[in-house]
C-alpha cells in the first residue's frame, strides 16, 4: 500500500451494524401497514408453454374485499425487458406485463388485489383459466432443432433470431484459432454443462407502493438498482420519471436476481388505479420459479499449446440457455468470454462464439458471477487436462501462462459486456503471489498426486485461478455528494445500493480518509432517487471501485474548501495546510478545527455551504485475481464427495475494510460451493422446478462447508480510490473448477456436469473402472 491511511485498510464496524443486530425495523416489510393497504397476490401459469384462450375473473372480482384484478386485458401492452441494465438496455423487449402466452411454469396470468393477502390468495382460486397448451421446447438442444417450437413469435421482436429460438449472438476473434489448434504440439477439447441454480436470497422479492402528499408515486423496494426500476417504471406506465421515487431500504440478500423489476410495476399500477397503498412480496415457491436463476450453459473449450506448456490457441463455443425470456442474456453470455479469456494471455490465436437460446423454462438473469462462473469453469477443467496431458503440474502450467502486470489482451478490446469492449493494460496483479500463498496453505507439494487412502476413502486437491472486473469500462457511472456541517461532521449521499456488502461503510470510510475525520463522522445516505445522486446500482463488481472514486473525488473537492477557508483563518498560503484529525493545520502546529470552519462558512465571514457532488465513468476495469485451491475426500464405494479445506488467496488491491472484503470472498466461495454440490432447481420432463422450498433446494448451512481460509495478498491498484479494485463477486467462480480438479486428483474422474452428486460422481467411477 503506497499511502499511509487512518480509516482506510482498517475494519471499521459497518454503519448500519447496530440496527441490524438490534432488529430494528430496516427492511421492506418491516414497514408498518399503511391505511388502506391492498394485498397483491399471484396467478401463474401451470404450463410450460400454451395460449390462454378465455379468462374470467368475474367471480373473482366479486369476492368481498377484492378492490382490483389486472390481466392482459386490463394492462398496458407495450414491450420492455424486466432487466435493470443501462441505457438503452441490451436484453430484448420480449416481455409484457401480462401476455396472452405464458412461457414458463410461473409466468404470470393475473394478480389480484385485495384487504387481506388471505383474500387475494382466496380471488386466486375462483379465476378460470382456459389455455391452449402447446408443445414446449424445455432443453438446448430442443431449442436448436429443425422444426422446433417458437417460443416468441411475436413479430417485431427486437431479439437475434427469435424464428430460430436464438436470443442473442456474440463473436469475438484474434489470430487464426483453427490454424493455430492445428500447429499445436497438444490438444485439449472439453465440454462442460452447468445446471439450473437460484439466487435464494432469504428476504424474497417485496415492493410497497403509495402516493405522497403531492400525489407522487413512491416505490419502498427491495431492488438492487433504484433508478433503473424508477426508468423502468416510467416507461412501462407511461409516468414522467419526476413523478416517481424509489426508495431502497435494508436489503436482506440480493445476489443478482434483485437487479430484475419483477413486481414493482405490479404494486406501483395497483396504486394508480385505485389510489390506495399495496404490496407484494413472493411466497418461496415464487421466488424459486417466478424470479430469475442463473443461466445453464453447456461450454466448449479447446486449446492447443507446444509441448513446453506454452498456450498457442483457445477457443470457447457456448450455448446459453437464457429460459423463456431475454433478460442479461447478451451480457452474461458476453461475460463468459470476456471475464475469462483474458487470464491467459499467451495465445495468439483466440475465438469466442455464443448463442443465448430461449426455452420454455425458468427465465436466466444476473446471478454473482454473471457468467465468469461458467466459463470458468470450462477452462479450469480443461487447463488440468491440458496438463495431465503434458505431464506438468497444473499449478505450473498456469504459472506460464496466466496474464501479468503489464500483460493486455485483445480480447478486452473484442469482447465488452454486450458490445465491444475497451483496450486495457493491467496494473496490478498479485496473482503470483495468491498462487504461492494458496499452494503453500493447502499442502499442495505434499497433497498432490497423493492420492493418500482412508479405508473407501482417498483424497486429492484441485486448484484454479481467476479473474473478474471493477464495473463495466465507459458504461458504469456513479456520483457522491458531501456536505459539511455546522459540528464538523459530513453527509455523504450516494446511489449506490448496499446489499448486505458494506458498501454503506466502505464508501464512508473513503470520504472519511479524505476528510482527517472518523468513520462516525460521516453520516451515509444511500439509495433514494429523489435525495442521492445517480448510481447504475449494485453490480458488476462496480461499487468500491467506481462509485469509491467518486467519492473520492467529492471529498478531494470538499477538503480543497476547507483548506481555503483555514487558510484564510489562519492567514496562511493553502498550499501550506493539511487535514487530518478533524482539523486543518500548518506543520508548524497552528490549526483550526473542522467544527469551527464549518461555523465561520455557514454563519461568519463569506458565507456559504461548503459541499460538492463529483461522478465517476472509468476507462478501464482492473480485474481482481484469485487462487482457489481446495482438498477433498471422495468414497470409492459411494462417490460421496467431503470437502475437507478451502483456501483462497485473493487480490483486490487496497481492502478498503479487510473484515469486509474477507467476508465477501468467504460469502461467495460459499455460494459457489452450494452450487457445485447440492444446489439444484431440479427440473422434470414438463418444465417445473421440483425445488421449490429449503428443504428440497438445499443451500449449504455451517455444518457442510469447510473451513475456508481466505488470505488478502497485498497489492495496489493505481487507478482506484486509495489503490481498491472489486472483491464481492469472484469468489464464486471457483468452487466448481476447484472442486472437479481435486476430485479428479483424488480418482481419476473427470466431472464436466454439475451439480456434482454422490450419483454422478459413482457413475464415472464405475465408467472407468
Amino acid at each position: 500500500m503506497s499511502e499511509k491511511l487512518k480509516v482506510v485498510g482498517h475494519n471499521e464496524r459497518r454503519v448500519d451494524g447496530t440496527a441490524l443486530v438490534k432488529g430494528k425495523p430496516v427492511f421492506v416489510a418491516d414497514a408498518p401497514p399503511r391505511a388502506g393497504m391492498l394485498h397483491l397476490a399471484l396467478l401463474t401459469s401451470p404450463h410450460a408453454h400454451a395460449r390462454i384462450r378465455a379468462l374470467d375473473t368475474s367471480k373473482a372480482e366479486a369476492l368481498d374485499g377484492v378492490a382490483l384484478v389486472l390481466d392482459h386485458r386490463n394492462t398496458p401492452t407495450k414491450r420492455y425487458t424486466t432487466a435493470g441494465q443501462g441505457y438503452p438496455e441490451p436484453s430484448p423487449y420480449d416481455a409484457r406485463m401480462f401476455d396472452t402466452k405464458v412461457r414458463f411454469v410461473g409466468d404470470r396470468v393475473a394478480a389480484v388485489a385485495a384487504d387481506s393477502v388471505e383474500s387475494a390468495r382466496a380471488a386466486l382460486e375462483l379465476i378460470e383459466v382456459d389455455y391452449e397448451v402447446l408443445d414446449p421446447v424445455l432443453s438446448i438442444d430442443d431449442a436448436l432443432a429443425d422444426g422446433a417450437p417458437v417460443v416468441h413469435d411475436e413479430p417485431g421482436l427486437d431479439a437475434w433470431d427469435p424464428a430460430h429460438n436464438v436470443a442473442a449472438y456474440v463473436e469475438a476473434a484474434a489470430g487464426d484459432v483453427e490454424r493455430g489448434l492445428a500447429a499445436a504440439d497438444v490438444t485439449v477439447d472439453v465440454t462442460v454443462e452447468t445446471h439450473y441454480g437460484q439466487h435464494a436470497p432469504i428476504e424474497p422479492h417485496v415492493a410497497t407502493s403509495y402516493l405522497d402528499d403531492h400525489d407522487r408515486m413512491v416505490l419502498y423496494t427491495s431492488t438492487q438498482v433504484p433508478f433503473h426500476a424508477r426508468r423502468i417504471i416510467a416507461y412501462l406506465l407511461e409516468l414522467p420519471v419526476h413523478r416517481i421515487r424509489v426508495i431502497k431500504p435494508r436489503i436482506g440478500g440480493g445476489f443478482g436476481v434483485k437487479q430484475e423489476i419483477l413486481i414493482e410495476d405490479l404494486v406501483a399500477l395497483t396504486t394508480l388505479r385505485t389510489g390506495r397503498p399495496a404490496t407484494l412480496e413472493y411466497t418461496r415457491e415464487q421466488e424459486f420459479v417466478s424470479a430469475r436463476t442463473r443461466h445453464p450453459m453447456r461450454v466448449r473449450v479447446r486449446l492447443g499449446a507446444s509441448t513446453d506448456g506454452t498456450l498457442q490457441a483457445v477457443d470457447m463455443d457456448v450455448l446459453s440457455n437464457t429460459g423463456a425470456y431475454g433478460t442479461h442474456s447478451l451480457t452474461v453470455l458476453s461475460n463468459v468470454g470476456s471475464k475469462t479469456l483474458p487470464l491467459y494471455n499467451t495465445a495468439p490465436d483466440v475465438r469466442f462464439i455464443g448463442r443465448a437460446l430461449y426455452t420454455n423454462l425458468p427465465v436466466g438473469g444476473a446471478y454473482r458471477g454473471y457468467g465468469a462462473t461458467q466459463g470458468q469453469y470450462g477452462m479450469e477443467v480443461a487447463i488440468d487436462q491440458l496438463a495431465a496431458k503434458l505431464g506438468i503440474d497444473a499449478l505450473e502450467l498456469r504459472e506460464r501462462n496466466h496474464i501479468k502486470e503489464g500483460g493486455t489482451s485483445p480480447i478486452f478490446a473484442e469482447l465488452g459486456e454486450g458490445r465491444e469492449g475497451v483496450e486495457q493494460t493491467i496494473t496490478s496483479c498479485a496473482l503470483p503471489e495468491c498462487i504461492r500463498v494458496g499452494a503453500e496453505r493447502i499442502g499442495w507439494a505434499e497433497k498432490r498426486a497423493a492420492r493418500r487412502r482412508e479405508g473407501s476413502w482417498v483424497h486429492g486437491v484441485g486448484m484454479s485461478i481467476h479473474m473478474q472486473g471493477s464495473g463495466i469500462p465507459m458504461i458504469d457511472m456513479g456520483a457522491a455528494s458531501i456536505k459539511l456541517n455546522d459540528d464538523g461532521s459530513f453527509n455523504l449521499a450516494v446511489g449506490a445500493t448496499d446489499l448486505g456488502t458494506g458498501s454503506d461503510t466502505v464508501l464512508g470510510q473513503i470520504a472519511a480518509e479524505v476528510l482527517g475525520v472518523p468513520l462516525d463522522k460521516v453520516l451515509v445516505t444511500s439509495s433514494d432517487t429523489d435525495l442521492t445522486p445517480f448510481d447504475v446500482g449494485a453490480y458488476a463488481s462496480s461499487t468500491t471501485y467506481v462509485t469509491g472514486t467518486a467519492v473520492k473525488r467529492a471529498a478531494l473537492d470538499v477538503r480543497m474548501q476547507l483548506v481555503a477557508v483555514a487558510a484564510d483563518v489562519l492567514k496562511v498560503d493553502p498550499g501550506e495546510l493539511e487535514v487530518a484529525d478533524q482539523r486543518v493545520a500548518t506543520a508548524g502546529g497552528e490549526s483550526v478545527s473542522l467544527e469551527k470552519i464549518a461555523l465561520r462558512a455557514l454563519y461568519g465571514m463569506n458565507q456559504h455551504q461548503i459541499a460538492a457532488t463529483a461522478s465517476a465513468v472509468l476507462d478501464t476495469s482492473p480485474p481482481p485475481f484469485i487462487a482457489s485451491f481446495a482438498e477433498v475426500a471422495v468414497d470409492l464405494d459411494t462417490g460421496r464427495i467431503r470437502l475437507l479445506d478451502y483456501v483462497v488467496a485473493a487480490d483486490c488491491g487496497t481492502a478498503i475494510n479487510p473484515d469486509l472484503a474477507e467476508g465477501q470472498v468467504e460469502g461467495a466461495v460459499a455460494n459457489g460451493i452450494g452450487y457445485a454440490l447440492m444446489e439444484d432447481l431440479a427440473i422434470d420432463d414438463r418444465g417445473r422446478a421440483r425445488a421449490t422450498s429449503f428443504s428440497r433446494y438445499r443451500i449449504p448451512g455451517t455444518l457442510d462447508l469447510p473451513h475456508i481460509d481466505v488470505v488478502l495478498v497485498d497489492s495496489y491498484e493505481p487507478t482506484g480510490p486509495m489503490g481498491a479494485k472489486s472483491i464481492a463477486e469472484i469468489g464464486i467462480n471457483a468452487p466448481l473448477p476447484t472442486i472437479a480438479n481435486a476430485v479428479h486428483d483424488a480418482t481419476g474422474v473427470w466431472l464436466t456436469e454439475s451439480p456434482f452428486t454422490a450419483e454422478r460422481v459413482w457413475e464415472g467411477l464405475r465408467d472407468s473402472s
